[in-house]
């Protein structure tokens, strides 16, 4: 293994256990929940609720950082992590798994900006690709793991908890006894959400269909699998292939991509994308069909997130690939944490078949939406097309990804933070400065 990858080692491994732990606590929760009885719409509820943790603890990550610092942070955050996690063998009510899937997203969101922060500080500028790309197969390798061990351990019982509560707890000692330098104090990415609606329309569109897709996939295809008639061992290895051939995929999308039209690229990859899904939707292939269909699912929905963000990029200045980043994720939040629920809903009323239905519509969306002879070209950056990224596109980042990436230049990712904060500082030097005149009334110099 080269140098640069043995020097991260301790950060990938917490990574790899935190994913693992993340990935088997999904599909366990959506096994458990059928298993129970409960109904599809509660168990897609669950998916957006950890959903909407991970959006928002990017904001609370930020301010437990920049209060305590990284190691503390990231210690606190797996212990309410791990608390979370055996309270659901505390506790079997709907209602208070819910609130623990919450915290569960919130905390591993912190515990991902505390990982990424200090790839990102202590990564040479030479590294930092393979230092990308070797986290993000991490990520995958993690939950592809994760789904494994229901294969091996086919029972839904509280082993597979203990198991989860492991993993995160084991994930402290590389983070704990790193002799690598701390991180430099974190700064918030802005949004700028008019700009990108304005700029890159389809792109965003991509990445919100990515989530719905991604999103109703990790919530309830444990569930139409289960329904399908697959024991637990067989609804394991049906989502490893499945993630497995996501992982698989990035190298040679990333080489076409890097050669072909981006937006034609998506817009075939939702064509086939349509029609696998309703053959899926249909349940009426044998087992090995419906494991190669799903492998060419996992192929193309988890190369669709990837893609769009390097079409975003081609189209936005360098200096804004930061908030950038800030602005796909929030996108790809909103619709991972619709796509469960909407699609539970459809699952509640017509079967487990429209879970596919309804990704089949996503991306006939999508096939209309994104066309290659809508894209002018007309904010097209001198470097485009930049080169192709792996991309975990299961929100198994934080908005600091952006900072890892190659592509964006550190030098001035640092001047752009500094700017903002001295504008702030600007602006609250002016806020004070009010001078009351004769009559009484305030006014600001200048």
């Amino acid at each position: 293994m080269p140098k640069a990858l043995m020097a991260f080692s301790s950060l990938y491994f917490a990574a790899l256990l935190m994913l693992l732990g993340s990935g088997l606590l999904t599909t366990w929760l959506g096994l458990r929940l059928n298993q129970q009885g409960v109904g599809e719409f509660w168990i897609g509820l669950m998916m957006a609720a950890y959903y909407l943790g991970l959006v928002a603890g990017a904001s609370v990550g930020h301010r437990l950082i920049a209060r305590v610092g990284h190691i503390r942070a990231f210690v606190a955050s797996a212990g309410v992590v791990t608390a979370s996690v055996l309270g659901h063998a505390l506790l079997e009510t709907t209602g208070f798994w819910l609130l623990l899937r919450l915290l569960v997203g919130m905390g591993m969101m912190c515990q991902y900006m505390v990982v990424e922060s200090w790839l990102n500080e202590q990564a040479e500028s030479h590294q930092r690709g393979m230092v990308f790309a070797s986290y993000m197969v991490v990520t995958f390798l993690g939950t592809v793991l994760g789904q494994i061990v229901l294969t091996i351990m086919p029972d839904l019982d509280i082993r597979h908890l203990l198991m989860v509560a492991m993993c995160f707890s084991l994930c402290l000692v590389p983070v704990a006894v790193t002799r690598r330098i701390h991180p430099a104090p974190l700064h918030p990415a802005p949004l700028k959400v008019r700009l990108f609606i304005e700029r890159i329309p389809q792109a965003l569109t991509s990445v919100l269909v990515s989530g719905l897709l991604v999103g109703a996939f990790y919530g309830l295809a444990p569930v139409f699998a289960a329904s399908s008639g697959l024991q637990t061992a067989e609804v394991g290895l049906f989502m490893a292939v499945t993630v497995g051939a996501g992982l698989l995929a990035q190298w040679p999308v990333g080489w076409l991509s890097d050669r072909l039209d981006r937006s034609r690229m998506i817009q075939l990859n939702a064509i086939i994308l349509t029609g696998v899904t309703l053959l899926i939707s249909l349940g009426v292939l044998d087992s090995g069909a419906t494991l190669a269909l799903t492998a060419i699912f996992g192929l193309l929905a988890f190369t669709l997130y990837p893609l769009a963000v390097a079409l975003a990029n081609d189209h936005v200045e360098q200096e804004e690939r930061v908030p950038l980043s800030a602005m796909l994720l929030l996108t790809f939040g909103v619709g991972a944490s619709i796509g469960p629920v909407a699609a539970s809903v459809l699952m509640g009323q017509w079967g487990p078949g429209m879970l596919y239905v309804f990704m089949a519509c996503c991306t006939l969306v999508l096939m209309v939406r994104v066309r290659p002879e809508q894209v002018t070209g007309e904010h097209l950056v001198d470097e485009a097309p930049l080169s192709f990224m792996p991309a975990a596109g299961n929100l198994a980042s934080s908005p600091l990804a952006a900072a890892l990436d190659p592509r964006v230049d550190e030098q001035m990712v640092v001047e752009q933070m500094v700017d903002e904060e001295a504008l702030q500082q600007r602006e609250g030097d002016i806020a004070e400065e009010v001078v009351v005149d004769a009559d009484g009334d305030e006014h600001r110099p200048g």
